[in-house]
């Protein structure tokens, strides 16, 4: 099986590691090549500017979601032109009251070459195959919703 890593940096700035007093902004490096900042959260203190690691959650799920169904798509000769998403994370108490996304919901928008059609019903059966077969939804289990938007 494969091994997939990255390489997180994080440096203490503060003189002291006190609680609420330091920063979480840190670095996860990709490839050893490409770095993204990554704060917590604006809501729990987090830099707006940085990636938060619920996005980046959000992100894997529907990147996976998108590679999943153009594979699937391929297979069954549909010509995809495009295909955009918007994931939403959800904060929330779990089962177990604590803290973790609870849900992620996925927006995508399919669009294909001029001329071919498929019928919404099709098309919502192959969003759901892609979502049983993609590795992070298969590790992820529960909380995902495919809401497919028309364009």
């Amino acid at each position: 099986m494969s091994e997939l890593s990255i390489e997180l940096h994080w440096q203490r700035t503060e003189p002291e590691l006190k609680t609420g007093k330091y920063s979480n902004a840190h670095t996860v490096e990709y490839n050893d090549s490409h770095d993204v900042r990554v704060d917590a959260a604006p809501d729990w203190g987090g830099d707006p500017g940085h990636t938060n690691p619920e996005q980046a959650l959000a992100s894997a799920l529907s990147s996976c979601h998108m590679m999943t169904f153009l594979a699937l798509a391929a297979k069954a000769g549909w010509p995809v032109a495009s295909y955009r998403d918007r994931a939403v994370a959800h904060l929330g108490k779990n089962t177990m009251g604590q803290m973790s996304v609870t849900r992620i919901d996925l927006h995508p928008v399919v669009r294909f070459d001029t001329g071919f059609t498929v019928d919404p019903a099709e098309l919502e059966q192959m969003q759901d195959r892609a979502h049983r077969y993609c590795f992070i939804a298969n590790t992820l289990a529960d909380g995902v919703e495919i809401n497919i938007v028309s364009d």
